[in-house]
């Protein structure tokens, strides 16, 4: 197979140098830096269904998706009409509107565990939000979170592991007070006993345990079977709630998201990407009970703006509306196996060493040390090669295929992956596993 000729970048690389002066590291979010894979970052004109293309006018296969909120694809007939619409009435009005009723009763009905819910404009407002309601509910103060699983950049989220798996976190971020991360409790993601040891060491001190039900950003790495389950029953005898951090899940994985997918009913729900349909949005949702806590139904004080933002909720129910067809989940079920089929075919073929982890639309390939090797959890995750998982991205970009620019994030499939493009993703990553294995054997 002939190595594809080098693509041009270099107005990608000046809009870079342009942006390096007004913003740091040239950008508004650290991954898109390419810090873990090295390189200047691609600067992106336009896009369109499953294809992006960026200022040099080279094409690309997207796999970021927004990082998951694109699972209709780009520029979206349907989103875009609804976004039409909705722009023409105003952009926001600091007031309630119908739509935020709508998108709410789409996700209450969808979400069985979400009687009612808060519209937020992030993520991170989300689970930052979340907790502080489980801390009011509750009368406690600690939390526990998975070593590995991001919710977010507030503060009491931004922690490392200690010395052991019940260390008291230590800040991972300068700002960030020990004050604060002291009430956060780190365990391992997939350890039940880790879960055990936390709950007995800190009986009837703990909130709430948040989690992302399936890690996304340590890679895609599935819960073990029971896992959850066990968390539930944890957390019920021991009157704490349990958060689910389906702010990538959420909608992705399923219709009922990823607690619907494994039957299990957590206390609190975060939400945001797919509900925003490329749109900044975030929610966080749970029984009537609990939310009625939250101002001005009850006194946990909570506010924002620009929350429920009328054209976020338009793209939102837009998005809903197309993922509620029945036949949405299953060609992303079809689509996503068959790139994950593809790629370990490939990987086995060419004897690259390739763990594939895969739940629903979202998946990521590990480039493990030896076959045979899984990622069940972030010390696993953290031994994989990511030196060639750089040379591995920068090989599929120069194939014309936008992947993340880390090992530790996940991909993507949207409904306007067909299968020629999936196809081509396949072939790109044949030509690209045979160029690794060039590449080690002139070392």
């Amino acid at each position: 197979m002939a190595d594809q000729p080098p693509r041009s970048f270099a107005n990608s690389e000046a809009a870079y140098l342009k942006a390096r002066q007004l913003m740091p590291g040239g950008v508004s979010s650290p991954v898109r830096a390419y810090k873990a894979v090295g390189g200047t970052p691609i600067f992106i004109k336009e896009a369109s269904g499953c294809n992006l293309t960026d200022l040099d006018g080279n094409k690309y296969i997207d796999y970021v998706a927004s990082y998951g909120p694109l699972i209709a694809g780009h520029a979206n007939e349907q989103v875009e009409a609804a976004l039409a619409k909705a722009i023409g009435r105003g952009t926001s009005f600091g007031a309630p509107t119908e739509g935020e009723t709508a998108l709410a009763g789409a996700i209450a009905a969808a979400l069985p565990s979400v009687e009612m819910l808060r519209f937020v404009n992030s993520g991170t407002e989300a689970t930052m939000s979340a907790v502080r309601l489980a801390r009011a509910a509750t009368g406690r103060d600690l939390i526990v979170k998975c070593i590995g699983c991001y919710h977010g950049h507030a503060d009491s989220m931004l922690v490392q592991a200690g010395s052991g798996a019940l260390t008291m976190g230590t800040p991972s971020s300068p700002g960030v007070p020990q004050s604060i991360t002291q009430n956060t409790i780190l365990i391992h993601y997939n350890d039940i006993d880790s879960a055990k040891e936390a709950f007995a060491k800190h009986e009837g001190q703990i909130a709430a345990i948040i989690i992302e039900p399936v890690a996304g950003n340590m890679g895609v790495v599935p819960p073990r079977a029971d896992y959850l389950s066990q968390l539930r029953e944890l957390c019920t005898a021991g009157a704490t709630l349990l958060i689910f951090d389906e702010v990538m899940t959420g909608f992705r994985v399923g219709w009922n998201g990823a607690q619907g997918l494994y039957n299990i009913q957590p206390d609190l729900t975060c939400l945001g990407k797919v509900i925003g349909g490329g749109l900044p949005v975030g929610a966080y949702g749970g029984s009537r009970k609990l939310m009625e806590l939250v101002s001005p139904a009850g006194a946990v004080y909570q506010a924002g703006t620009l929350s429920g933002n009328p054209l976020a909720m338009a793209a939102g129910l837009a998005t809903l509306d197309i993922l509620k067809e029945p036949a949405s989940y299953t060609r992303l079920e079809e689509r996503s196996q068959q790139l994950a089929n593809g790629l370990a075919n490939e990987a086995k073929e060419t004897r690259i060493p390739l763990a594939i982890n895969r739940v629903g639309s979202m998946l990521t390939p590990f480039f493990v040390r030896k076959a045979g090797q899984s990622v069940n959890n972030y010390a696993d995750a953290t031994e994989c090669d990511t030196e060639r998982y750089a040379r591995f991205f920068h090989l599929m970009l120069n194939e014309g295929i936008f992947l993340p620019p880390s090992q530790f994030e996940a991909w993507f499939v949207g409904l306007e992956h067909d299968e020629e493009a999936i196809g081509q993703t396949i072939r790109a990553a044949r030509r690209a596993f045979d160029l690794l294995n060039k590449q080690a054997e002139t070392k």
